[in-house]
């Protein structure tokens, strides 16, 4: 019995000693415990580039462990010497990715920080980041990403500051199809190229509502007259002015018409009264415009709008058609004067009609001058010259797309438009916005 209480030690003292080995592997030296001349259970291997602290199995690192490489670590697990399943990458005291691996490389989720230090929780495959949510002081980004978390593909953003974007991105910014929400704004949808909104691409088809306008102009050519068959319009051509995108056969019914009836305070269309009428028996809606002068009085240009047209029930909203040239607002006394007179005439007609006005102007005058009217940008619909392929960025009601239209039924071109809007929007503004 006293003989075999000192063996029994002495034989496992023996047998840990075996377990535990000091030997040359992988050019460098492993410490640690072993079976059969390979590493197995814990241990650890130190080369010239770099050491291994961890568990074994039969020879290669499985489990749990730490690898060291020059300014890199990992920690986390192994399986056959590679990463595998969640483990923690650093550069010096830098964490580089922290997430799931699979046959050493970053594979599922994981998190990481780009050059400009934001913080990306991704979606890898294949050490490829795909997708991901990458938050910055600005905002977060939720979408497709590049290897260096770039935003490229589809996304969407929502900033501090309440603005959401959702569409196409390339190199960081908003390219392609997309649409954005902001407050104190309306909705964006359409193009975007290098982070600005260029417009909605718009295609024409049997499904829009479309409108022309017409004055003097599309009766007088030279020394011709010619009357306008009002029983046969219909639009047969957009004009070539811009390139358009079309989808079929251009044979357009017109649901609208805006005709000239005053300009300034004397001059009037010797054929709108009898364009209005025919319109009119033909079913048409139809909606009266003034032609703006800055060299008169805006009052007595109201006034004499509304005593010299039909505005009755059921017409669309009259419109004031403002396009001065430069020296024309310089000569009045600036752009703060020729908006002082918009609103006397928007105001009187408005008063006089129970229905706001529609401000008809041009793509350069909003660029140029309404940031200076915040009011009347908000206030009032606007019907927009724009000749491009792209729906204007503003609270539109109707858009001129084209002046070198043709009309079936009406001699040379013709200005075509186009209401902001399908049926339903259509019918609504024929019951709300019309004249009551």
């Amino acid at each position: 019995m006293k003989i075999t209480r000192y063996i029994l030690p002495l034989a496992l003292t023996l047998l840990i000693a075996s377990c535990h080995t000091n030997m040359k592997y992988r050019s460098g030296i492993y410490e640690g415990e072993a079976e059969h001349s390979l590493p197995q259970g814990y241990g650890t291997l130190k080369t010239k580039r770099m050491t291994y602290q961890g568990f074994w199995n039969e020879g290669r690192e499985n489990g749990q462990g730490t690898l060291s490489w020059g300014p890199y670590t990992y920690r986390g697990g192994f399986k056959d010497d590679k990463f595998e399943g969640y483990g923690e990458l650093t550069y010096k005291d830098s964490i580089v990715y922290s997430g799931q691996w699979k046959q050493g490389k970053r594979y599922g989720k994981g998190i990481i920080r780009d050059s400009l230090g934001r913080k990306i929780c991704g979606n890898w495959y294949a050490d490829s980041l795909i997708s991901g949510t990458r938050y910055d002081a600005e905002g977060t980004y939720v979408g497709q990403l590049t290897r260096k978390g770039v935003a490229e593909g589809h996304g969407s953003y929502l900033g501090s500051d309440g603005k959401y974007y959702e569409g196409g991105w390339k190199d960081d910014q908003r390219t392609h199809f997309g649409f954005s929400i902001q407050p104190h704004r309306q909705l964006r949808a359409g193009e975007w190229k290098d982070d600005r909104y260029i417009g909605e691409r718009v295609v024409y088809s049997t499904d829009r509502i479309y409108g022309i306008d017409v004055s003097k102009y599309q009766h007088i050519h030279g020394r011709h007259r010619y009357a306008i068959a009002w029983n046969q319009v219909r639009i047969s051509h957009l004009g070539t002015i811009s390139k358009k995108k079309v989808n079929g056969t251009v044979d357009y019914k017109i649901s609208f018409v805006y005709i000239k009836s005053t300009e300034g305070t004397s001059l009037m269309n010797p054929y709108y009264r009898s364009d209005y009428a025919s319109a009119k028996a033909n079913g048409i809606h139809v909606g009266t415009y003034h032609f703006f002068s800055l060299r008169s009085s805006a009052s007595a240009q109201a006034y004499y709008f509304l005593k010299n047209s039909h505005l009755r029930s059921g017409d669309f909203p009259p419109v004031l058609d403002v396009e001065p040239l430069p020296s024309q607002i310089k000569r009045a006394g600036g752009v703060g004067v020729m908006f002082s007179r918009i609103r006397t005439w928007l105001s009187i007609v408005h008063r006089h009609t129970g229905v706001k006005p529609v401000l008809y102007i041009s793509q350069i005058f909003v660029n140029r001058y309404l940031g200076y009217a915040p009011d009347i940008k908000k206030s009032y619909p606007i019907w927009i010259a724009r000749y491009g392929e792209f729906k204007p960025d503003i609270r539109l009601v109707y858009w001129q797309l084209c002046p070198d239209g043709r009309v079936k039924g009406i001699h040379g071109a013709v200005d075509i438009n186009v209401f902001n809007g399908y049926k339903n929007q259509f019918e609504e503004f024929e019951r709300t916005q019309t004249i009551p």
